[in-house]
């Protein structure tokens, strides 16, 4: 888009040429410059705290750390101590005063990732956050806070919602400034600049003296749908460079994955991106009796949020009288 401008590579840790990838880029500079919530939405290895480092350090609290959540990782019994603290004797074993994750983050940003993840009772208290601008630790008072919130989260919040895992009036609060990030898959343009970046990396750090790929190789990277978005390229490159012996990598490892073997024989043939993408979508929709939604829903067999789904639906077309 005209006037949108990437972020510095170096800060976005992101190559590429697509639109999608310019206009997250252009998003990414307006998150920076407010102090809103931030939203970050795309499947898992899309470069979600990629985007929440680029707005974090770019904003006026970019000089102070970046507080990062795995609020996925965290036991339900031990989440509300490791976010708002406690003090001592608040409860059995707490032997000493803690200072919580939210106060860490004081004047900088906190990154909650994978909030979809969070117990119901302490999304109350993150609403708490969010308008009062205060926190309580266990056992401790009320005090004021001056964070800002970037969640992301690899799951459909409408469904989580709907399903009662979610609560609706959380959803909208940080549903103000929402960038989605889309599969490596819908985003061919960048394949080969994030290949080609990260093997100059990998190159230099083992001291490799590695020019680039094969043309067979680069066929076979752009032909693949990518189930573990950037984060498996990246790691298959790391693996590429590792074992390549001369200056050029002739051979790389794509593993098959059964729900993308499809989609991955029909790139090879002579159908377009457009159709393979709609053919997939049409088959999973099938194999799913057109269940969009939910569990053994289309959207959870293609592992993409139901919003995505049902967008990539209308752009290619596709509705029942097509099933």
């Amino acid at each position: 888009m005209k006037g949108k401008e990437l972020i510095v590579e170096d800060n976005f840790g992101m190559s590429g040429n697509s639109s999608g990838l310019k206009d997250v880029a252009y998003l990414v500079q307006i998150a920076a410059a407010a102090e809103s919530p931030v939203l970050v939405l795309g499947e898992s290895g899309t470069g979600k705290e990629l985007v929440a480092r680029a707005i974090h350090d770019h904003s006026v609290r970019g000089k102070k750390p970046m507080v990062i959540v795995d609020c996925a990782a965290i036991s339900p019994t031990l989440i509300e101590s490791e976010l708002f603290g406690h003090e001592r004797g608040s409860f059995t074993g707490a032997v000493d005063k803690r200072i919580g994750k939210f106060e860490q983050a004081e004047n900088s940003t906190i990154f909650l990732d994978e909030i979809g993840e969070m117990p119901l009772e302490i999304q109350s208290k993150l609403l708490r956050i969010l308008q009062e601008k205060e926190i309580c630790p266990l056992g401790g008072t009320r005090k004021k806070i001056n964070v800002r919130i970037i969640a992301a989260t690899n799951r459909d919040l409408e469904e989580e919602v709907a399903a009662g895992r979610f609560r609706l009036d959380l959803y909208y609060r940080l549903f103000v400034f929402p960038i989605e990030l889309l599969p490596l898959r819908e985003r061919q343009a960048d394949i080969m600049p994030i290949a080609e970046h990260y093997l100059s990396v990998f190159a230099a750090a083992n001291h490799k003296n590695i020019s680039g790929f094969s043309e067979s190789v680069r066929k076979a990277l752009l032909g693949y749908p990518w189930p573990g978005n950037i984060r498996q390229l990246i790691n298959l490159v790391e693996r590429a460079v590792l074992l390549c012996e001369g200056q050029l990598i002739n051979q790389v490892a794509l593993p098959v994955f059964r729900q993308f073997a499809t989609t991955h024989l029909e790139i090879k043939g002579v159908k377009s991106m457009t159709d393979n993408q709609r053919d997939h979508i049409l088959a999973a929709l099938a194999k799913c009796n057109w269940k969009i939604y939910g569990p053994g829903g289309a959207a959870d067999l293609l592992n993409i949020n139901s919003s995505t789904l049902k967008s990539r639906m209308v752009k290619l077309g596709i509705s029942k009288q097509f099933g």
